[in-house]
């Protein structure tokens, strides 16, 4: 077997949402895991909806959703333009 290829694999302790610890074994980096979503917590598990947001992901999808409705409005006004014509005294 090849040397030092393997990832290190120790003890790890793990922190549930209600503060329930136990110790497993893991290749994390670091000593103790704090979870923020576990089955007693998951809406899955729970049956319950709820809305979990750690990073802003929420708002920054909101944010892009926004700035593409504005594009597409800008465009469209954009093309209602370019097919009325523009009469600037000439008559046919």
């Amino acid at each position: 077997m090849k040397k030092g290829i393997h990832p290190y694999y120790r003890p790890v302790e793990v922190v549930m949402t209600d503060g329930t610890v136990f110790v497993t074994r893991s290749c994390a980096k670091r000593d103790r895991l704090v979870l923020e979503i576990d089955s007693k917590s998951h809406p899955f598990f729970t049956g319950k909806q709820i809305l979990v947001d750690t990073t802003g992901r929420v708002e920054r999808f909101q944010r892009r959703l926004q700035k593409t409705e504005q594009l597409r409005q800008q465009k469209q006004v954009a093309l209602q333009q370019q097919e009325t014509p523009s009469h600037s005294g000439e008559q046919s």
